[in-house]
């Protein structure tokens, strides 16, 4: 997994690069030329993005101990595509001075002023983006701590099925050697009482041969 993660680190790596190659190149332009590169920046932003979501599915899977290293690439790859995108938002209402002076003329500080309240718009958006991002996070973080809850529990729940197991087997042989026990204290007992029986008819012969002794003299 970790070898998937980082095939796509070198996309990334490559990718962004051309990105941020094109927004600086972006004020320095207008017309329809402009609006053809915002479009090429646009969609390779997507593929980022789309790269982003590959690799956090790719840090689920990595071993938990293991994950915490990947996360914290994850997270700063995050952080360096919204300083792209913020960067492309701006890069989309800013101009050279040359292109400035030739589109708007005298008009320069109005439009300065359309560009202030379009940033502020902007950094607003990101700021939402920023707390939607982070929620989205907390709600993953929650899920891996969910399954290791889970994941130890089963484990707790099948040590628990062991302990039964065994103390089924403990009482089986108990029970077993108790009906030994008991067979062998019945046959103790018939013994003693058949040694009683023989020693009584022993006497008791003994005591008729003496008797019929003694009477035939």
């Amino acid at each position: 997994m970790s070898s998937d993660f980082e095939a796509y680190e070198q996309d990334f790596g490559t990718l962004t690069a051309e990105v941020t190659n094109k927004i600086g190149k972006i004020p320095k332009l207008s017309g329809e030329e402009k609006t053809q590169l915002v479009l090429n920046v646009d969609k390779q932003l997507e593929e980022v993005r789309e790269l982003l979501e590959q690799m956090d599915l790719e840090v689920r899977e990595i071993p938990i101990q293991s994950r915490a290293m990947y996360n914290s690439r994850l997270k700063s790859y995050k952080q360096e595509v919204e300083k792209l995108e913020k960067d492309f938002k701006r890069s989309r209402i800013a101009y050279s001075d040359e292109v400035r002076n030739e589109l708007l003329g005298d008009d320069a500080s109005s439009s300065e002023n359309q560009r202030a309240h379009l940033l502020d718009n902007t950094e607003k958006l990101e700021r939402s983006s920023r707390r939607l991002e982070a929620g989205y996070q907390i709600a993953v973080e929650t899920e891996q701590v969910g399954q290791e809850i889970l994941s130890n529990l089963n484990s707790d729940r099948e040590k628990i099925q062991r302990a039964r197991e065994r103390l089924r087997e403990t009482d089986a042989n108990l029970g077993k050697s108790s009906r030994i026990l008991t067979g062998m204290l019945r046959r103790i007992i018939q013994n003693r009482v058949l040694v009683f029986i023989l020693g009584a008819i022993i006497l008791l012969t003994i005591i008729l041969a003496i008797y019929f002794n003694l009477r035939g003299h």
